[in-house]
């Protein structure tokens, strides 16, 4: 056993612990003290530890995983909007994603909106398409609706076009695409031709929630975060995410100790030809690894210069970046090389990786980086010669399953084969290449882990296309790793969390089946039972509900999707779902309306009552579907 002599608080014993700590990577049991990992190892020597007023918990021999950190998380952006948004990710069919547009719709007051902000892809949904202009308008017709698909379009029912102003004489944006019809008229449809800016512009238009119903919307965003199993993310800055101003919510919860997710952020410049100036102010009001282990400060990023963002909708063409690009970003990394800021920059496209690293070069001979941890973010098609040249300059390569969402797209455009290694996974880690993986969650994916770690490891889409030959997947451990001890490098925070072992912050799972004896199906499905970070108990469910700390009030406003539907999956109890679809749909003779049969049953198993509830209710309405 691996011991300090502090009396622990928990004990976690009976259990089936992955450490990923090399030198010991098995146990039985653990304690914690304080908040870091006292004692792993077995049974008997670290139950001997335990003191009068230690908790200790029987995992009857349940799987322990070290607490999920993704790379790249809009976590700040996301939580300011979570409970305004209706979310699809993880619905697999449009008819049940249209159900709950509409149950959503009855309830929303004026002037609000209906939003369903990223996260997913038509290629999940059974019928392999989005909802038409038309649909959302008979389901719609006095509230507005915007519906956001990827980075690639947004549509519009003519509720949020009026909402918006969007009319006959609104001029084309720089970058984008009303569509219109014969008369001139916008049908609804926005495209992102060829950057995200309109998308960006329309849905900042919709109402905000005040200051009070924000700190309650991210705290609930955190919560199904931890659900999900993450106990740490590097957050990106995002678009229209001004510093301060913007991160006076999540300030205000590290202050008060609310915090259920560590976060170490980023600041993302805002002002298009003035990014320089942003980080000449930033770096004089700021310090590097300025906070604490739950909120700090990780350098800039992700968006360095504009003229170097090449914005990743793989239905549009390769964007060629402008010819200012060198200049432009020469003089930002100069200003963080020289402040010691380590930086992060999306970069999609190796044409793009390879003109910065021709900047970062010439920098590093004036000003050399040393240990500065600076990476690339995505990197999709990044070459193994660019693999080798960051690794000499000591970056790194933060990779995040958008490919899942959009490898369909990739190839349509660019063939199967060269969607192979998009990005080249395997060979990044042969080569010895830093690497960690994320999400770049809530917009262009899911925050959902187990999906990137299931796209790690299958090669799959969301929509079932095997993208990978299996020489670029991952096995099960070393896609763990890749949220988790190695996502630590990109933060900084190396030895500090991202192991189960003695020392290291005390962030910990027990998922709801075994991560390692799962089928590889069942591995995008998985959600936390028990989550603990700092040796708090975050999260609870099932037998372990009646220990969580952190459950958070109400989400507010009361109209809240977040309230009816829950997050990832939670919208409908899978085995109420299950046992709906083993009936026939001619089975259902009912007026009744049953969304699994294309009508309109969404009402009843979104409610999460129990299975023999629902039989009752809608037995006693004549209804053959519960009738099984």
């Amino acid at each position: 056993m691996n011991s300090q002599t502090n009396t622990p608080d928990l004990i976690l014993h009976h259990a089936l612990i992955t450490t990923l700590n090399r030198a010991q990577p098995t146990a039985s049991a653990l304690a914690i003290a304080d908040g870091r990992f006292v004692a792993v190892g077995g049974d008997a020597e670290v139950m001997a530890l335990a003191g009068p007023s230690t908790r200790v918990i029987d995992l009857h021999g349940r799987r322990v995983l070290p607490g999920l950190i993704d790379n790249h998380l809009h976590i700040i952006r996301g939580g300011l909007n979570y409970n305004m948004e209706l979310r699809w990710d993880g619905v697999r069919s449009l008819a049940d994603a249209m159900a709950m547009l509409r149950q959503q719709v009855a309830i929303t007051p004026s002037p609000q909106w209906v939003r369903v902000v990223g996260g997913f892809t038509e290629h999940q949904f059974a019928e392999k398409r989005l909802p038409t202009i038309e649909e959302l308008n008979a389901v719609a017709p006095d509230t507005p609706v915007f519906l956001l698909h990827l980075y690639d379009r947004a549509i519009l029912n003519g509720a949020a076009l009026r909402a918006v102003g969007y009319t006959k004489d609104t001029p084309e944006p720089p970058g984008g695409q009303i569509t219109r019809d014969a008369a001139g008229n916008p049908t609804g449809l926005l495209l992102a031709k060829p950057n995200a800016a309109i998308l960006y512009a329309t849905l900042a238009k919709g109402p905000k929630l005040p200051f009070e119903y924000q700190l309650n919307s991210t705290r609930h965003f955190m919560r199904e975060l931890n659900r999900l199993g993450v106990t740490g993310a590097i957050d990106a800055g995002g678009g229209s995410q001004n510093y301060p101003e913007d991160y006076a919510v999540i300030q205000k919860l590290a202050d008060d100790d609310q915090l259920t997710i560590r976060l170490a952020y980023n600041l993302f410049t805002q002002k298009p030809k003035a990014e320089k100036d942003d980080f000449l102010q930033w770096t004089r009001g700021s310090t590097y690894k300025q906070g604490n282990d739950y909120f700090r400060h990780n350098g800039a990023g992700e968006m360095l210069v504009y003229s170097a963002a090449d914005f990743e909708d793989f239905r549009q063409p390769r964007p060629d970046m402008s010819p200012d690009m060198e200049g432009d970003l020469e003089d930002v990394v100069r200003i963080l090389a020289e402040n010691r800021w380590p930086w992060r920059m999306h970069a999609t496209y190796d044409e793009t990786i390879s003109r910065a690293l021709d900047v970062f070069e010439r920098v590093n001979q004036d000003i050399p980086f040393d240990d500065l941890h600076w990476f690339f973010d995505h990197a999709e098609t990044i070459s193994e010669r660019s693999i080798d040249r960051i690794a000499a300059l000591g970056g790194g390569i933060a990779v995040q399953h958008r490919m899942a969402y959009q490898g369909e797209y990739f190839v349509e455009r660019y063939g199967p084969g060269a969607a192979e290694a998009t990005p080249p996974l395997a060979r990044m880690l042969e080569k010895g290449a830093r690497v960690s993986a994320g999400t770049d969650a809530t917009r262009v994916a899911s925050y959902n882990p187990w999906v990137g770690l299931a796209w790690l490891i299958t090669g799959r889409t969301v929509g079932g296309l095997r993208l990978y030959p299996q020489r670029n997947c991952l096995d099960r451990e070393t896609a763990l790793r890749m949220w988790t001890e190695y996502v630590t490098w990109f933060s900084d925070e190396e030895g500090k969390k991202g192991h189960i072992q003695v020392g290291h912050l005390a962030d910990l799972i027990v998922p709801d089946r075994d991560f390692f004896a799962c089928t590889e199906s069942e591995i995008a499905d998985i959600s936390s039972e028990m989550t603990i970070v700092g040796g708090k108990v975050v999260y609870g469910a099932g037998r372990f509900a009646d220990l969580d700390e952190a459950t958070p009030p109400p989400a507010m406003p009361d109209w809240s999707p977040v309230r009816r539907y829950g997050g990832y999956g939670a919208w409908a109890d899978r085995s109420v779902q299950s046992q709906v679809r083993v009936a026939a749909p001619a089975a259902c003779g009912c007026a009744h309306a049953c969304g699994i049969h294309g009508h309109d049953h969404a009402t009843a198993w979104s409610s999460r009552l129990p299975i023999s509830d629902l039989k009752s209710f809608w037995g006693a309405l004549g209804c053959a579907c519960w009738a099984v």
